[in-house]
Order: C-alpha cells, then structure tokens, then sequence
C-alpha cells in the first residue's frame, strides 16, 4: 500500500528528482553532448528522455551504456523492475543549445585554446546556427593572477519581461584549470518561428508588423429595379422625401 503525500511535498519530492537525475546525467554525458532531459510520468511506467547532440555515444556499443544508466537510476530512486525507460534523443538544432555551447566552450580552454578564440568561435557558431543574439561571459583568473571577467555578445538580446523565459535559453559552466577555477555563462536569444521548431511560437509582444495597404479597388454596386444601389439617400434613411429648394425669383 502506497503512502499518500501532500501536493506540496509530491512537487518538491518531483523538483528534487529532477535535480538529482540532471546532475547525474550531465557528469556522466558531458563529453557526448549532454543538452537536458525531460521526464515524462505514464500510469504505467516513467519515461525519460535524454537529449544530446551524439546519441551513438549516449547509447554505446548494441545498446549497453543506456542499460547501464538505466539500472543506475532505478537502483537509486528505487523504481521496481521495469517501470523505468531511458531513451535519447538527438538535439535538432545544436547551435541554438546553451548547454551544447557551454561544454563545446568549456572543452575547448580545457584543451589550451586562448580564451578570447575560444569565446568568438563559439560566438559565431551560434550566430550563423540561426540565433537572434547571443552572449559569452567567462570570469576567472584568465591570464594574470588578479581574476576579471570577459563578456562577448552578438547581435539582439532581451533581458526582461516574460518573453525570456520563452526566448532565452542559458547554461552555466565551471572549467577546472590549473590556476584555478573557470566560470562560464552561455546565453542565446532564439528567433521567432511559427512552426515552433527552432524558436517559440509565440512573437515578442513589442514587435509592430506594418502591412502593405491593400490597391483601392473599384466598388461593385448592384442595381436595384434599374438603379445604382450606393449610399442610402436622405429619403431612405429618414422615411420621407427631401424639400426641393427653391429658386430666388429673377425681376
């Protein structure tokens, strides 16, 4: 018999779950791409799918490494035997992932390239991936021993309002270095698309579309008992005939 729980306690017992099983994933995939994962929960069992940019790799050799992580997780949350799926899924659109771009970045200065190359490539990655704009900032001890922090942006960005929550997506990244410890934040404005594939569907609400006036096209007027039935006269509207006016008499 299962115990019941409050509402209260289900949504944080849900939040946390969520929270154990992204940082899980994101040490284990980090060098395959790891972009975030969606659980979903089905009366019969709980699905949960990975998404990543490699997802041969996210599989491994006949299937073996998702097996693996699959019994990691039911093992640890205690789900019973095979009420829990892992599937992966591949990321459609790579350069407009926050999360891809921070640990392409991140790789990267692990592997010795200069910051500032680093940051414009991947800077122009994402620009020419279809992004609205976009924002690198890495702080840290860079070169000297004083630390500092050094911001790269393209194009169009929004900061608040509503709108960033549909139109932002952000990563946030720690490279371990010898001289100490790396932070970096990706930020990616997506455009607006209204198929909903690369970009919400919704438009930003400040955005004013001025059509093109239509060619003033001649009105059709029908006849009416052999006349042009056009505006309603005087007679027609007020039901009586109109005073002819009266010519001034000529001496």
């Amino acid at each position: 018999m299962s115990s019941t729980i409050s509402k209260k306690r289900k949504f944080v017992a849900d939040g946390v779950f969520y929270a154990e099983l992204n940082e899980l994933l994101t040490r284990e995939l980090a060098e395959h791409g790891y972009s975030g994962v969606e659980v979903r929960v089905t009366p019969l069992r709980t699905e949960i799918i990975i998404r990543a940019t490699r997802t041969q790799n996210v599989l491994g050799e006949k299937g073996r490494r998702i097996r693996e992580l699959t019994s990691v997780v039911q093992k640890r949350f205690k789900f019973p035997e095979g009420t829990v799926e892992l599937y992966a899924e591949k990321v459609n659109n790579r350069g407009l992932c926050a999360i891809a771009q921070a640990e392409s970045l991140r790789y990267k200065l692990l592997g010795g390239l200069a910051v500032r190359r680093a940051c414009y490539g991947v800077l122009r990655f994402i620009m020419e991936s279809g992004a609205k704009g976009c924002e690198v900032i890495v702080s840290g001890k860079l070169r000297a021993q004083r630390a500092k922090a050094m911001k790269f942006k393209d194009g169009y960005m929004i900061s608040s309002g509503f709108p960033v929550n549909e139109y932002i997506d952000g990563a946030v990244r720690h490279v371990m270095l010898r001289q100490g410890v790396l932070g970096i934040k990706v930020k990616i404005m997506k455009t607006w698309d209204p198929t909903g594939r690369d970009g919400p569907k919704t438009p930003l609400p400040d955005v004013v579309v001025v059509h093109t006036p239509k060619e003033d096209a001649e009105e059709f007027r029908p006849e009416v008992d052999g006349k042009s039935a056009g505006k309603p006269g005087l007679e027609q509207q007020y039901g009586e005939k109109p005073q002819q006016p009266v010519e001034p008499a000529t001496f």
